[in-house]
C-alpha cells in the first residue's frame, strides 16, 4: 500500500480542509469538506460524475495529501481563502482581478472628519462606502459633497500646520476649520447629512434639511437658508439619476453569472439604499460547477476586506450556504443573508446582474494565444492531421420526412465566419434518408471547393457514425485529401434505474473515421465548446431554412386554390413583386395592375390574402441576405 493510499484510509469524518501535492511538493488545490473522508475520498471513485478536467489528471499529478481539520464549517471557509491566497494552486478558482476599486472613506472619529478617497477598506473604524465602478462617478460624489455640504479637503497636516484659508474657503465651499474656529456641532450635522447622502437614504436626509432650511428662514438667516435649499435642489437631481432597484432601502450585492465553456464573467451589481450604485466585471477561466465556482469565489472576494452588504443574492446555491452566510455575519458584525432569489424585485436584480455578465463577456475576447491553445489541444484531442483554423460544419433538416434541406455553417479560429454558411436544396434525394442527403451535401461541396480550390481544415457532421460514413464515402469517391472529418452527437436523457433519480443526460461524443468507440471530452472544455456551438448554429441555419420553404410551399399551394389565380397568373405575381410578402402588402388596384389579373380577380386574392386565417402567415424575408431562390449550391451570399 502506497503512503497516498494509507493517509485516504486515515482520513478523519470531520470538517477540514486538504491540499493537493505534486512529485516537487508543490501545493496544486486546496479544498474544502464538511466531511473530508467523504469529500477527499470521492475524487477516487470510479463512478464519480466529477467532470473537472483536473480530477482526470490526478492518477498522474497527484503524489501527496496533506488535511488541517477545524472545529467548523466556516472555520474551513476561512482557512480555505488563506490558503488559496498564499499558495495560488494550479487548479483552485482564483480572483486574480488586480484591480481594486475605489471607495470613500469618512472617520467619524475625528472632530472634523473629511471624505478620502481609497482602494482598499481597512477595518480601522472608519466609515467607507462604495465601492464604485468608475473614476468619473465617484468625482460626481465628491464635487456635490464639497459644493452642498463643505467638509474639508484637507489633509490632517494640512489641518494642523495651515494659518491661511484655502481657495475652497473663499468660493464658499470649506468653513476653513484649519484657520477658523468652527462649531464641532454644526460640521457635525453636515457629517451627518453626507452619510445619509452617501447611504442613499434621501427620505431622512430630504426631511432633515427642509426643517433645517426652514428654521434658518425663520430666524431670518437667509443665507444659510438658501444654502440648504440648494442642498436640497442638489440631492434630489442626484437621487433622479439612481435607478430604483427595489423597494426595500438596504445594500445588497448581486452576482451574475455568465459562461462560455471555461471563459466565466461575474458581474457583481452593487445596490446601496436600494439603489443601484454601479457594478463591477470579473474575468477568469474555470470547469468548476456553478455552485463550487460561487461559493470559492464569494468567500475570496469578501476575505479580501470588500465592503459585506446586508444580502448577498446568488446565481446559483453554494456548497454550504449557511457556512458562508454565518462568516459574512462575523465580518459585518450583523447578520447577513446569503441566497438565491426566487421571486420578485430580487430575479430582476439578478438577472439585471447576469445581462450585464453577458455584455462585459462579450467585450472581452479571447487572445490569440488562448485561441491556439483551444486549436493545438482540438488537434491533439481528435488526433487532427492540422490545426483546424477553419471549420465547416453540415446538418441537414426535414419536416416529416419532407421539405428535405441541409445547411452548412462555418467558423475561422472558433469565431463564426457567416460568408461562408450556405443552405441547400437537395437535388437526388426526394425523401427521408439522412445518409444519402448527407452523401449528397458533402459530394456538392466537395466538388465547387476542388475546383476553386477551398477546402476548410476540419468538416463537424451533425450526427453519429452512420452520417460520418456517407460523408466519408462522398470524400473517396472525389478523392479528397487533407480534410480532418468527425461527427459529433448530441446529448440525450438517459434512462434512469430509479424514479426519484431525477433526468441525467449523456455527454458529448465526438466519432473518428478509425476509432470505434466515440471521444469524450471534457463537458466544459473549450474545444467542445467550439464544436457544439458550431453543430448548434448549423441546425438552427437549417431548420430556419426549411420552415420557411414550408410555409412558402403552404402559401402557395393556397394560392391556387383562389378562383381565377392559376398558374400563369400566380406566376405573373411572383414575377411583378418578386416575393409573396410583397404579394400581401399590396392593393386591390395594384394588383389589378398586374398583366392577366383584374379588378374582379384582384378583389378576390386581396380578400383572401387578408382573411384571418391567412393574415398571420410569415413569409420569406426580401431582405434575407440568403435568398431561397438563390441558394443552388450554395451562391455567395450579397
Amino acid at each position: 500500500m502506497t503512503i497516498l493510499e494509507e493517509k485516504l484510509d486515515a482520513l478523519p469524518n470531520q470538517p477540514g480542509v486538504y491540499l493537493m501535492k505534486d512529485r516537487t511538493g508543490r501545493i496544486i488545490y486546496v479544498g474544502k469538506a464538511v466531511n473530508l473522508r467523504n469529500r477527499v475520498r470521492s475524487y477516487f471513485n470510479r463512478g464519480s460524475s466529477d467532470s473537472r478536467a483536473f480530477v482526470q489528471l490526478l492518477d498522474r499529478v497527484l503524489f501527496d495529501l496533506e488535511t488541517v481539520v477545524v472545529r467548523t464549517e466556516k472555520e474551513a471557509l476561512l482557512l480555505e481563502n488563506e490558503l488559496i491566497k498564499k499558495h495560488r494552486p494550479r487548479f483552485n478558482v482564483q480572483l486574480r482581478d488586480d484591480k481594486q476599486y475605489l471607495c470613500l472613506r469618512l472617520d467619524t472619529s475625528h472632530p472634523y472628519p473629511r471624505l478620502e478617497t481609497v482602494r482598499r477598506p481597512q477595518r480601522d473604524g472608519a466609515r467607507y462606502f462604495g465601492p464604485y465602478s468608475s473614476a468619473s462617478s465617484i468625482r460626481e460624489t465628491l464635487r456635490v459633497v464639497n459644493r452642498f455640504f463643505q467638509l474639508r479637503t484637507c489633509t490632517d497636516h494640512a489641518l494642523e500646520t495651515r494659518r491661511r484659508p484655502c481657495l475652497l474657503h473663499q468660493i464658499g465651499r470649506c468653513p476653513a476649520p484649519c484657520v477658523f474656529p468652527v462649531d464641532v456641532e454644526d460640521y457635525r450635522r453636515n457629517v451627518e447629512a453626507v452619510v445619509l447622502f452617501l447611504e442613499g437614504r434621501s427620505g431622512p436626509l430630504v426631511s432633515q434639511l427642509r426643517e433645517r432650511m426652514k428654521a434658518s428662514a425663520k430666524k431670518l438667516d437667509f443665507e444659510d437658508a438658501a444654502r440648504l435649499r440648494d442642498q436640497v435642489i442638489a440631492l434630489e437631481r442626484s437621487l433622479e439619476r439612481q435607478a430604483i432597484a427595489t423597494t426595500d432601502a438596504i445594500d445588497q450585492d448581486v452576482f451574475g453569472l455568465f459562461r462560455e465553456a471555461d471563459r466565466i464573467c461575474i458581474y457583481i451589481l452593487y445596490v446601496r439604499g436600494g439603489r443601484i450604485t454601479g457594478g463591477r466585471p470579473l474575468h477568469f477561466t474555470s470547469d468548476f460547477p456553478a455552485d463550487e465556482l460561487i461559493e470559492s469565489l464569494v468567500n475570496q472576494y469578501y476575505g479580501d476586506q470588500n465592503f459585506v452588504p446586508k444580502e448577498v443574492l446568488l446565481p446559483a446555491v453554494p456548497n454550504e450556504p449557511e457556512a458562508l452566510a454565518e462568516l459574512l455575519s462575523e465580518q459585518k458584525g450583523e447578520k447577513v443573508r446569503v441566497f438565491v432569489p426566487q421571486r420578485g424585485d430580487k430575479v430582476e436584480l439578478l438577472a439585471m446582474a447576469t445581462r450585464n455578465a453577458e455584455r462585459a463577456f462579450s467585450e472581452r475576447t479571447r487572445t490569440r494565444e488562448e485561441i491556439e491553445q483551444v486549436l493545438e489541444r482540438l488537434k491533439d484531442r481528435l488526433s487532427l492531421k492540422k490545426l483546424p483554423h477553419r471549420i465547416e460544419c453540415f446538418d441537414i433538416s426535414h419536416s416529416a420526412g419532407t421539405s428535405i434541406v441541409a445547411s452548412q455553417v462555418a467558423s475561422i479560429d472558433t469565431e463564426p465566419d457567416t460568408a461562408n454558411y450556405r443552405r441547400y436544396k437537395l437535388k437526388t434525394v426526394t425523401q427521408n434518408d439522412d445518409f444519402a442527403s448527407m452523401h449528397e451535401i458533402l459530394t456538392r461541396r466537395f466538388t465547387r471547393g476542388l475546383k476553386d480550390g477551398d477546402l476548410p481544415d476540419l468538416i463537424v457532421i451533425d450526427g453519429g457514425k452512420g452520417q460520418l460514413s456517407a460523408a466519408a464515402a462522398a470524400m473517396r469517391d472525389l478523392e479528397v485529401e487533407g480534410v480532418d472529418l468527425v461527427a459529433l452527437a448530441k446529448s440525450h436523457e438517459l434512462d434512469t434505474l430509479l424514479p426519484d433519480e431525477g433526468t441525467k443526460r449523456s455527454p458529448e461524443r465526438v466519432f473518428l473515421l478509425d476509432r470505434k468507440d466515440p471521444i469524450i471530452l471534457p463537458q466544459t472544455s473549450p474545444e467542445l465548446f467550439a464544436l457544439t456551438r458550431l453543430r448548434d448554429e448549423a441546425h438552427r441555419f437549417a431548420i430556419t431554412f426549411q420552415r420557411k420553404l414550408s410555409r412558402k410551399r403552404g402559401l402557395q399551394s393556397q394560392l391556387d386554390s383562389v378562383p381565377g389565380v392559376g398558374e400563369t397568373r400566380r406566376r405573373a405575381l411572383l414575377t411583378h413583386f418578386g416575393s409573396l410578402k410583397r404579394i400581401k402588402e399590396a392593393s386591390v388596384a395594384d394588383l389589378a395592375a398586374v398583366e392577366s389579373m383584374g379588378p374582379a380577380v384582384a378583389e378576390r386574392l386581396h380578400a383572401f390574402l387578408h382573411a384571418p386565417l391567412n393574415a398571420e402567415v410569415d413569409e420569406d424575408d426580401p431582405d434575407d441576405p440568403v435568398r431561397a431562390a438563390s441558394l443552388e449550391d450554395a451562391a455567395p451570399r450579397s
